[in-house]
């Protein structure tokens, strides 16, 4: 613009001062021509700036959104579930009837680079924690992973033990039942997490392996339960370690077939004569084709010394199979599941400790990561069992 002005300045300026010259017609139309012709090229330079401008623009835009894009690498999830359970004790008046907001949790995770990044997990359980209330808050997962290579990765701090259908996903979305099945929870104490160290590695297409070396279970001198044996990562005494094995066969599409092996050098922890080392194994499937779903998993503790011997801890072992049928576009899952379990299983004086349980009910997935659950259990239980739960569960659950 400023270029413009300054030549029709002059253009007029040389026009005054030809005043008294008197130029003819023909010459001012010369002039005329020669100013238009200025006034073309400027606008077609001045076009081919504003050109150059947005294209600096748009460069710098997508700059600036490919910077956000790799600075911000912080994402967030999380899961919950409620439950409600009315449940008659068969064998007195142990009932229980309560509604519970079992679980919420929140996933927190960081990517420093493409290859170094933070996964983390914070539950708080049963709505309410601190002195005198029913919940806990707990750090599940708070670890540090690095991609070695492309198949073969290795982690440090506390983590989820690679065992098992749900110990390292049980979202309520993702399996059938209000509650998680007894199996897991009371032979593989789900949620089992630990602190310390764990490669993984594709040695395969479909193939996985995980080894991991860990802080160990502290089992108590009466049950010898691995459910109350869990440290937690909390203080957890580290005189004995543990270790665990896991491999995940999943080349063939809608199939998982898995297997686990955890050996505790001192299920006490603790370097008591009562109890010495310990070993887990478990192997799992999971089917799916179409509507069609199954699961399945058996699992067995071996514990050696005189002490579980004594109360039949010695032996534990469970299993379960659990068909599954899907309607509705899959919205709507029928389920039945059998169940069996005995945390005294060794015992040398013939008491009856064993637990069968049936479920039956369904999932409606309202939407892929919401669901409302309904099942109803019956149990039969040995005769050194003194309570056995008959009713209806009823769950809200989902995650993001």
């Amino acid at each position: 613009m400023a270029n413009i002005k300054k030549l029709i300045a002059v253009s007029l300026l040389t026009i005054f001062n030809s005043a008294q010259a008197a130029p003819t017609n023909e010459e001012i139309m010369e002039m005329m021509h020669e100013l238009k012709k200025e006034l073309a090229e400027l606008r077609k330079e001045n076009q081919k700036l504003k050109g150059e401008v947005e294209e600096v623009s748009i460069a710098t835009d997508e700059a600036i959104k490919s910077k956000i894009l790799l600075t911000n690498k912080s994402t967030f999830g999380g899961y919950g579930e409620m439950h409600g359970n009315w449940l008659d004790d068969q064998k007195g008046s142990a009932n229980e009837d309560e509604v519970d907001f079992h679980r919420f949790v929140l996933f927190f995770n960081h990517e420093f680079s493409d290859r170094l990044r933070l996964v983390s997990e914070l539950e708080l359980e049963h709505s309410i924690a601190g002195d005198g209330q029913n919940g806990e808050i707990e750090v599940e997962q708070a670890y540090i992973e690095y991609d070695l290579t492309k198949n073969t990765s290795v982690l440090g701090g506390l983590f989820l033990l690679p065992l098992g259908l749900l110990n390292e996903t049980h979202e309520p979305n993702t399996f059938y039942g209000v509650e998680r099945n007894n199996v897991e929870s009371y032979i593989i104490p789900s949620t089992w997490w630990e602190g310390g160290t764990m490669l993984s590695t594709n040695l395969t297409e479909g193939v996985n392996l995980k080894l991991a070396a860990h802080t160990a279970l502290e089992a108590s001198d009466s049950t010898y339960s691995p459910k109350t044996a869990r440290q937690k990562g909390s203080q957890a005494p580290a005189e004995q370690f543990a270790y665990t094995a896991a491999l995940k066969y999943t080349a063939i599409p809608g199939l998982t077939i898995g297997a686990g092996l955890n050996y505790q050098t001192d299920f006490q922890n603790s370097g008591s004569y009562s109890s010495d080392e310990a070993i887990l194994y478990e192997i799992h499937t999971d089917f799916s084709r179409g509507p069609i779903g199954l699961r399945a998993l058996y699992a067995e503790w071996d514990i050696e010394g005189i002490g579980p011997k004594l109360v039949g801890a010695d032996k534990q072992y469970g299993w379960f199979i659990e068909p599954s049928y899907k309607v509705f576009n899959d919205q709507l899952g029928i389920f039945a599941r059998y169940s069996m379990w005995d945390n005294s299983a060794g015992n040398n004086d013939n008491a009856d400790t064993e637990y069968t349980q049936t479920n039956i009910g369904f999932n409606w997935w309202i939407d892929p990561q919401v669901v409302v659950k309904l099942d109803y259990q019956s149990q039969s239980v040995g005769t050194a069992i003194v309570k056995e739960l008959n009713g209806l569960n009823l769950g809200l659950g989902y995650s993001f």
